[in-house]
């Protein structure tokens, strides 16, 4: 009886090891908001249909007019 409960408190222990390491892993710390939003969107995918909704709400919009300055030094619309 006494193995099977050490056995059992071993494996707890390597399990809450486990869960340790996996939240240390994901943790992170961000220098502001903006940054914190730029990474999640750069890891959130977005759903197909509501892409395809902004692609052709967008899809709409003028070309903004290249600046005279960026026209003078060769620049290109951002």
């Amino acid at each position: 009886m006494k193995q099977q409960t050490k056995l059992s408190e071993e494996q707890q222990q390597q399990q809450h090891a486990a869960e340790q390491q996996t939240q240390q892993q994901s943790a992170r710390e961000f220098a502001n908001t903006e940054e914190m939003l730029r990474y999640d969107a750069a890891h959130t995918p977005v759903p197909p249909a509501i892409a395809q909704r902004l692609q052709k709400s967008t899809g709409e919009l003028p070309q903004p007019k290249l600046v005279w300055w960026k026209h003078l030094f060769g620049g290109t619309n951002p």
